[in-house]
């Protein structure tokens, strides 16, 4: 069965390019022109995906996002919008968006950050990461150990096992993936997914996305079958790849 994707885009020329390329890249298309449609589709029509322009003519972004999460849908929100400068980006998902993608991004980018997320895993622009990246830190609480010593899983306080699972869910692998490479029982890979979440201070994939690229923690080496995962999906992506470091998709 062909995965759901609800468009949510009040321009009628972009909304029918986006409908005619995701249906014909295989997709299920569910269309609404703004953010009260997308509510009440989201609530009806049951995605698996809600690809959503931030900029509609009906509400604000954050309400529009707060909306869609309140209204018992659990289709993960992939933003796509023009004003896709740094703070807009971060403020999408910390409002719950699980990726953001500019529209000046090509097809390719599209494609790829449409299955990462499907696949259970966050999208964030390079360029975007970067800038958090090199941005500066906030002081450390003084309670918290500095960041700069939360190098290896030991100093985590996390199990070698938790750091196996930690490399495949920075790679966009979902649960059932990582419990079947990794041989473990879902409810496990559930556990130690709490557990790595609890020692980042993080609440989402996302977050633990830039936990791990921006505190430099040092990931076990990849497994033979998660390197393979990781090319096979550098090749279906076109010019979209993997950064192994960061487990994002970027042009």
């Amino acid at each position: 069965m062909s995965n759901r994707i609800l468009v949510v885009e009040d321009e009628e020329d972009l909304r029918t390019i986006l409908r005619d390329f995701l249906s014909a890249s295989g997709y299920a298309v569910i269309e609404a022109v703004n953010g009260s449609e997308s509510v009440a589709k989201a609530a009806s029509e049951r995605p698996d995906l809600v690809l959503m322009d931030l900029q509609l003519s009906d509400a604000s972004d954050a309400n529009v996002l707060a909306r869609l999460r309140a209204s018992g849908s659990k289709a993960p929100i992939v933003v796509v919008s023009a004003a896709d400068k740094r703070a807009t980006v971060l403020a999408a998902l910390a409002g719950g968006a699980a990726g953001f993608i500019s529209k000046r991004s090509n097809s390719a980018v599209l494609m790829g950050a449409l299955r990462l997320v499907l696949a259970g895993g966050a999208y964030v622009p390079s360029e975007v990461l970067r800038e958090e990246m090199a941005s500066p830190r906030p002081p450390e609480r003084p309670e918290a150990p500095a960041a700069t010593h939360w190098r290896t899983g030991r100093e985590l306080g996390l199990t070698p096992r938790q750091m196996d699972v930690l490399v495949l869910l920075v790679q966009g692998k979902p649960t059932k993936v990582i419990s079947r490479q990794l041989n473990l029982a879902t409810g496990t890979v559930k556990t130690h997914t709490a557990a790595i979440f609890r020692a980042l201070g993080v609440a989402n994939r996302t977050e633990a996305v830039f936990a791990v690229s921006r505190l430099g923690i040092q990931l076990p080496p990849v497994t033979r079958d998660a390197a393979t995962a990781g090319h096979a999906s550098s090749q279906s992506a076109g010019n979209v790849r993997y950064l192994p470091a960061a487990g994002l998709v970027t042009a």
